[in-house]
């Protein structure tokens, strides 16, 4: 029994390691973005790196010039494709069993939509991926707000997210990343000056179709969080689990596998 055991261990611990070793040489980001697959024409995202290092606060910059700049990168790092409509794995939704096989496994054994189209908490991995909507665009710049000690919660309006941040304790904007487009208004005037809130949009390209959309949504009720551990709280904290665990849990399998086979030696 022990022998048996001990095989399905080696067997096991060295199918994960070796799809992780895999994984080292992938990217999770998709390849061939074609115009035909996006909601907004030439959004094709920009380089990871790119968005990355200009999400760093430069020294001469005030935390509302450093927010507004953020929201338009953000916007521009992500490619907005047509969520449900294409394959859960075209634009890796679904995420492959090599960047992350506990959470591929979620797809698989679990009837929780999320994990067939996977919106991830880490806000630098989104990036990476470099699709996403108003969640991700969302949970993004609100960490991002966070890492500068810029406070902020995530608004949520019906069918659209966009994040609130305060400056200096007492000047208060709503920001959507997902669009790119900055409120000099808080949440609660955006209902006042609907029109002219949606007004911003068209100003920056988006369609009359948008307009109307945006005048319906921010006169309506809206529901505030936190921060992303508050918005999406279990599965924040599995994902974090499931990347630390990723590699341990392998080479677990494998001591375990040799422990049991010198015991039966024995």
């Amino acid at each position: 029994m022990k022998l048996y055991v001990s095989v399905l261990l080696f067997v096991v611990g060295s199918s994960l390691l070796a799809i992780n070793m895999y994984g080292l040489t992938q990217n999770i980001r998709p390849e061939n973005i074609t115009n035909n697959d996006l909601r907004f024409i030439n959004d094709q995202p920009l380089p990871y790196d790119e968005v990355i290092a200009g999400l760093n606060k430069r020294i001469d910059e005030s935390d509302s010039e450093f927010a507004y700049r953020a929201t338009n990168l953000i916007a521009k790092g992500l490619a907005h494709i047509h969520w449900g409509k294409y394959s859960p794995e075209k634009f890796n939704q679904l995420v492959p069993i090599w960047e992350n096989y506990f959470l591929y496994l979620m797809s698989k054994v679990t009837t929780i939509p999320e994990y067939n189209r996977y919106h991830f908490a880490d806000y630098k991995r989104s990036l990476e991926r470099g699709i996403g909507i108003c969640g991700d665009a969302s949970m993004i710049l609100s960490q991002v707000l966070n890492k500068h000690n810029i406070a902020n919660n995530i608004i949520v309006y019906p069918g659209h997210v966009v994040v609130e941040a305060t400056f200096n304790n007492q000047q208060s904007v709503l920001l959507d990343a997902d669009f790119g487009v900055s409120i000099p208004l808080d949440k609660e005037s955006t209902k006042i000056h609907y029109q002219s809130v949606a007004k911003l949009y068209t100003e920056q390209g988006y369609t009359e179709n948008d307009r109307l959309f945006f005048e319906k949504m921010y006169k309506a009720d809206y529901s505030v969080w936190r921060n992303v551990q508050h918005f999406i709280t279990k599965k924040y904290y599995f994902e974090k689990i499931s990347y630390m665990l990723k590699w341990p849990v392998p080479i677990l399998f494998l001591l375990l596998s040799f422990y049991l086979f010198r015991k039966r030696k024995q």
